[in-house]
């Protein structure tokens, strides 16, 4: 598919200071019920899943996801540009690999990273560089983003792409969500508020 790049935007949204006041988290539209905020002016999104992230939400509200009710509700209706989904693999692991080609086969594009063994015998893949370098690449393709993490460390790079006059939307479980990603985000979904739309029955 040939990507597009998205149509001038108002040019007050380039002067932005970088300097400008962060929103107060009360002036924030947080969506409460299954709903996610649609425009006009947002016609084509991207989405990115941190699927760690989701991972230990789910566990957290006790549900499976359905990957396609998942891909189906972040788009709305909208045009979707890409999906990706980020992982640390096992590549010893035969049911993560099945479940990898099946997402693959399934409208999103994987990208993976090798988890490493830590000193205190945890294992981990961290994966916010990738994201974040993703998420700017894509950027002149798309008029709304959606992410679905609580990471903070990618707040930067949803501040920034504000800056471009990208609408930002991050969806992830209220508990474990930083609030300097909330602050910087355009809209704000809680998992819990959605799990019966994005569960597997």
């Amino acid at each position: 598919m040939q990507l597009l790049p998205k149509p001038q935007r108002d040019s007050q949204l380039s002067k932005l200071s970088e300097s400008a006041q962060l929103p107060e988290r009360s002036q924030l539209q947080i969506v409460e019920n299954s709903e996610i905020v649609e425009s006009a002016n947002r016609d084509r999104v991207v989405i990115f899943i941190d699927g760690a992230n989701l991972f230990y939400a789910a566990a957290q509200l006790n549900i499976e996801i359905d990957y396609t009710k998942l891909l189906y509700y972040l788009t709305k209706g909208r045009r979707l540009v890409r999906a990706y989904f980020y992982t640390g693999v096992d590549r010893s692991n035969d049911k993560q690999q099945g479940f990898l080609m099946w997402m693959r086969h399934n409208g999103y594009r994987v990208i993976t990273k090798d988890v490493i063994q830590l000193p205190d015998g945890s294992k981990k893949a961290n994966l916010d560089v990738e994201i974040a370098v993703d998420m700017m690449k894509l950027a002149s393709y798309c008029d709304g983003v959606v992410l679905v993490s609580g990471d903070g460390d990618l707040a930067y790079v949803v501040n920034a792409l504000g800056y471009q006059g990208v609408q930002v939307e991050v969806v992830s479980l209220y508990s474990m969500t930083s609030d300097s990603l909330i602050k910087v985000a355009d809209c704000y979904t809680d998992l819990a508020s959605i799990k019966q739309d994005i569960q597997k029955v």
